[in-house]
């Protein structure tokens, strides 16, 4: 009888020890990561500026920055946001309009980097255009840089948006459309940035079987140990921008980035469903078939001016891998406790949905 109860305390002891997080697939985790990951503030004078000119209060919602890349890595966040411009000549974006419509801001790129062909990281035109990384290929220098110091590392998840949207005001720069062989020089500045060997591609996780969406559905997501010390891209891109990157790449093959993929099509892996209250049901059934799943805890500093943790806890809930923010600091430009993280200052953790 006692080798009977000794076994059953033993077994309901590691039921309830969390296993290790090397333990689990890429899939089984959730983790924090920040949104727009690159920006920096808007300098005051043009931001007070843009206020003036807009009734609507809506330059609020782009009143916040962020810290290095760098800082934000040592700090534990596991997921960043990128966004790029092409720019094959080089100097589209190095005289924003922004600066000239209020004087006085500082200087801008004194590096000269702008003028370099090659795309280019900022938020919006002409407008919100200060970057901790104003190229992509810094960016991934950064990166690498980081990555050799912790060569341990978990996982870090970048997500890229395409912008080309164009502004229709005089004076503003138009972006350069994101064709398929721009989108090939994409692949090809992240590899030649990181390295073959730092990343997770589609092709590593679809492994023999016949789509990528199949490997998924059958639960072939590296652990994290063998995910150590690299990083995963995926384009946030629906529409003609998505289906200009898998032509010719049928279940990504040979692609460098996951895409925001339908289900039920070859090359789905990896969804972006940003609102975890009104798609709570459906990130919980992406990800109980094995999807990875991104949304955000906040949006526009609303949830922050209003300290208001709703949606963060929504997200939570729901079982997305991933949750972004653009506070897991407070803010500095208006007064509000509102930060983001799980227990403990914590930015990853077991999977609430696995337990």
């Amino acid at each position: 009888m006692k080798v009977i109860v000794s076994l059953v305390v033993t077994l309901l002891v590691t039921a309830l020890v969390p296993p290790s997080l090397d333990t689990l697939k890429l899939n089984q985790i959730q983790c924090i990561g920040s949104h727009n990951s690159y920006k920096q503030a808007i300098d005051p004078a043009l931001f007070a500026m843009l206020n003036r000119s807009d009734s609507t209060g809506r330059y609020k919602a782009i009143e916040y920055s962020h810290i290095s890349l760098t800082d934000q890595l040592t700090m534990g966040l596991q997921n960043l946001e990128i966004d790029i411009y092409a720019d094959a000549k080089g100097g589209k974006y190095a005289h924003p309009l922004g600066l000239n419509l209020v004087k006085g801001q500082p200087s801008y790129d004194q590096a000269g980097v702008m003028n370099e062909p090659g795309f280019k990281v900022l938020h919006i035109q002409d407008i919100d255009f200060r970057s901790n990384c104003p190229t992509l290929r810094g960016g991934l220098a950064e990166l690498k840089r980081w990555s050799d110091a912790h060569p341990n590392h978990y996982p870090v998840f970048i997500t890229m948006n395409a912008k080309d949207d164009t502004i229709k005001r005089p004076g503003f720069a138009i972006p350069e459309p994101f064709t398929a062989p721009v989108l090939d020089q994409l692949d090809s500045v992240i590899v030649a940035g990181l390295g073959r060997s730092r990343l997770i591609t589609p092709d590593d996780v679809r492994g023999q079987a016949k789509t990528l969406e199949a490997a998924v559905l059958a639960d072939n997501w590296p652990t994290m140990k063998a995910a150590r010390g690299k990083f995963m891209f995926v384009l946030d891109e629906t529409g003609d921008k998505r289906a200009a990157y898998v032509a010719g790449h049928p279940s990504l093959k040979g692609r460098v980035l996951f895409a925001n993929a339908e289900p039920g099509t070859p090359e789905a892996a990896f969804l972006i469903l940003n609102n975890p209250v009104t798609d709570v049901d459906r990130i919980q059934a992406m990800v109980k078939k094995g999807y990875i799943v991104r949304t955000r805890a906040d949006a526009d500093t609303k949830e922050a001016r209003a300290n208001d943790k709703r949606t963060f806890e929504a997200a939570c809930q729901s079982g997305a891998q991933i949750i972004t923010t653009d506070y897991y600091a407070p803010s500095t430009f208006f007064k509000s406790p509102y930060v983001v993280s799980f227990d403990a200052g914590k930015y990853i953790r077991l999977n609430p949905s696995l337990r």
